[in-house]
């Protein structure tokens, strides 16, 4: 069975949020995102995953990177050995 795909929470405005769903949708990294200034659940869901309402969230299998860039990411994504293509 595969693992589900990493969750990105994002909110609407929020510059980082734009820049990492950005990158990972032009590196073919595979997510699914949520929009938790339109979904007060997903922000309750958030919230409890990550212990605060600042985004981008990603939920990678379990592990967090909360409050996040690009510039965090990369590294986040070689720890975890996520190969995706360079364009």
């Amino acid at each position: 069975m595969s693992a589900s795909l990493p969750v990105l929470d994002v909110k609407s405005g929020c510059p980082w949020c734009a820049d990492v769903s950005a990158f990972m949708t032009e590196h073919g990294i595979a997510h699914r995102e949520k929009n938790v200034s339109l979904d007060a659940e997903a922000m309750a869901e958030m919230r409890r995953l990550s212990g605060q309402s600042k985004a981008p969230v990603l939920d990678w299998n379990g592990t967090l990177l909360s409050d996040f860039g690009v510039e965090e990411l990369v590294p986040f994504l070689k720890n975890l050995n996520v190969k995706w293509t360079d364009r």
